[in-house]
């Protein structure tokens, strides 16, 4: 399977990043090896088709993270909007602010929209290598296909 054309290639190892959640606690893609990661870039918190989505993911949260899985949504908004917006939303998994370097893990993974500011909505499966082997990238104003995603992490062997 072959990426999106300019995001980073399927079957090399995904970018390496260290962000902190919505509570302050760090996470770090590779200390999560040995598990599939499924990376969400999502523009920003409180916007209808992010709240879809991440409500999406919270509602089948069984596929998106269990013992072989695990989510990380991350926005380029701060750690206290994520805090802010979680309190209401009650997600069940990390938002991860990669406000400052303002979208550098963004950036990272070629989704970083200069001229709005956030990220596009990148999606980006991870195996328990470290190893890309999914990714997609849902244009501005749409949500993405969440069925889509489950399909990908079969394909990955975790459903």
């Amino acid at each position: 399977m072959t990426s999106p054309a300019g995001l980073p290639p399927v079957g090399q190892l995904a970018p390496d990043f260290a962000l902190g959640d919505q509570h302050g606690v760090p996470w770090r893609l590779v200390d999560l090896r040995g598990m599939t990661v499924v990376v969400l870039f999502f523009p920003w918190a409180f916007t209808d088709i992010c709240a879809s989505e991440l409500g999406g993911v919270a509602a089948d949260l069984d596929h998106f993270q269990n013992d072989r899985v695990q989510t990380l949504a991350v926005s380029c908004d701060s750690p206290y909007a994520l805090r802010a917006y979680d309190e209401g939303a009650a997600l069940g998994f990390p938002l991860l602010s990669d406000y400052w370097p303002h979208g550098a893990v963004a950036q990272a993974y070629r989704v970083l929209d200069l001229q709005r500011g956030c990220a596009r909505r990148g999606t980006f499966v991870v195996d328990g290598d470290g190893v890309l082997r999914w990714s997609d990238v849902t244009p501005m104003g749409r949500a993405r296909d969440l069925s889509v995603v489950r399909a990908a992490l079969a394909d990955v062997g975790t459903l």
